[in-house]
């Protein structure tokens, strides 16, 4: 397990990355845009921003192989492995909203050993280790809500994946229908944390990738939260569905995803 040490050179590490993208946030032009596939983007930004992640990272755990969203560096380990996602909301900060995130897990093997998601612009840390999951220092928990119908909770929409779009859609119909609302913050790293911490009461989306939701899974779990894809197994990580939530409202929220998406895969 990582000791105190290495999960406050970790943050040190994403706070000083933090700082380089608020102050390219600052100042974007969206001339700098590429797009790598539909409706995915990236810029000098990610780049930049990920090398420096890479970089300290290394230092702190030489032996350690990486698993990035922008492929600025090719080393994997059977051994330890940070998943990395250096601007979690990039199409958010390309169009000056204020919602983005960096996304560093620390994986062994199947085991996720430290989790950081640092909400850059409200300056909110988010991290966990086997001492228990935090914000800026202090202790946070999922909400104790056990009512559906009072709960706020958190979806990402489609951007690449359509082929679930009817499920997805009945999804969104029942919910909103029996909960305070829905949000898209267009950060799932950002909903997933904000789950931790209790704001939302619950989160799901398909189309992920390991370092959307590396980090944020873990945290929730620390809080006390569960975390499954949308089969009800820990595939979440590799299988681009997620469904989180405090442990009150777990079951009921993924019943309704399940239910709905188990009639898309059937003949």
């Amino acid at each position: 397990m990582p000791d105190a040490n290495l999960t406050s050179q970790t943050l040190a590490i994403t706070q000083q990355a933090g700082h380089y993208l608020l102050q390219e946030f600052k100042t974007f032009n969206q001339k700098a845009i590429e797009v790598k596939s539909p409706n995915q983007l990236v810029s000098y930004v990610d780049i930049s921003c990920e090398k420096m992640l890479v970089e300290g990272l290394g230092k702190l755990l030489p032996e350690a192989g990486f698993i990035t969203e922008e492929n600025t560096i090719v080393k994997h380990s059977d051994h330890l492995n940070w998943i990395i996602d250096p601007l979690d909301g990039t199409t958010n900060f390309m169009h000056g909203i204020p919602v983005f995130a960096i996304s560093i897990a620390l994986q062994k093997g199947d085991e996720t050993l430290l989790g950081v998601v640092y909400d850059v612009c409200n300056n909110q840390m988010y991290y966990a280790d086997e001492t228990g999951a935090f914000c800026n220092g202090i202790p946070i928990k999922v909400s104790e809500n056990h009512n559906l119908n009072t709960s706020l909770l958190a979806t990402g929409f489609p951007y690449y994946d359509f082929e679930g779009m009817e499920a997805y859609m009945n999804v969104l119909k029942e919910l909103m229908q029996h909960t305070h609302g829905l949000r898209r913050l267009g950060s799932a790293a950002i909903d997933l944390a904000y789950v931790a911490c209790g704001k939302f009461e619950g989160f799901f989306e398909y189309g992920l990738h390991p370092w959307d939701v590396a980090a944020g899974a873990f945290i929730i779990k620390q809080a006390g939260g569960n975390v499954s894809d949308f089969n009800g197994t820990n595939g979440y990580l590799f299988g681009k569905s997620i469904v989180a939530a405090n442990q009150h409202l777990f079951q009921t929220f993924y019943t309704i995803v399940h239910r709905n998406f188990e009639k898309k895969t059937k003949p």
